[in-house]
């Protein structure tokens, strides 16, 4: 979604639109974590005004996400909502021509007649994933010895004594 600068004006506009993201399914299979799949569509909200040459950009984005469980493994959706907000101000570098200072690393610029949404709402949707994705809070994940997905059965590993070296330890008793 495209926005003139021109037409960005004071009183604020609403607009409701679906945002192709499918790239981001291109740039994850690139990489070696795979945790996430995304779906072609998702719906985006914007509300967006001026200030003077500032432009504030308010909204919100939904959609179905497809992940990957952190502990068993699973396939699983969740849904996605995330509202957000940012603003754009002029490109100090088209008009001063030298380096950012400190206090300009954290904004974001401008400098064409307009404006590209679609990196915006791809940098949101990264945002929002989870950090580690969960099919459960209390996901019991894979066994270490045999691979069983604890979720759905029982442990196949032989139950052992456990190391003989440690059976004297076993023994003791404590508190005394």
């Amino acid at each position: 979604m495209k926005i003139p600068v021109r037409d960005i004006t004071e009183s604020p506009k609403d607009i409701s639109f679906s945002e192709g993201i499918e790239d981001l399914n291109r740039i994850y299979a690139e990489g070696a974590v795979q945790d996430f799949h995304f779906p072609p569509v998702l719906e985006v909200n914007f509300v967006y005004y001026r200030s003077g040459r500032e432009l504030y950009f308010q909204g919100w984005l939904g959609g179905t996400i497809e992940g990957r469980c952190s502990r068993c493994l699973g396939s699983y959706f969740f849904p996605l909502e995330k509202k957000f907000d940012f603003v754009l101000t002029p490109d100090p570098l088209s008009a001063k021509r030298k380096e950012l200072d400190r206090g300009e690393m954290g904004l974001s610029y401008y400098a064409a007649d307009e404006i590209n949404l679609s990196p915006y709402i791809k940098e949101q949707v990264l945002l929002a994933l989870p950090i580690r994705p969960l099919c459960e809070a209390n996901c019991r994940g894979l066994c270490v010895g045999c691979g069983a997905n604890l979720n759905d059965e029982q442990c196949r590993c032989a139950s052992s004594a456990g190391d003989p070296r440690m059976t004297s330890f076993r023994t003791l008793k404590l508190g005394r």
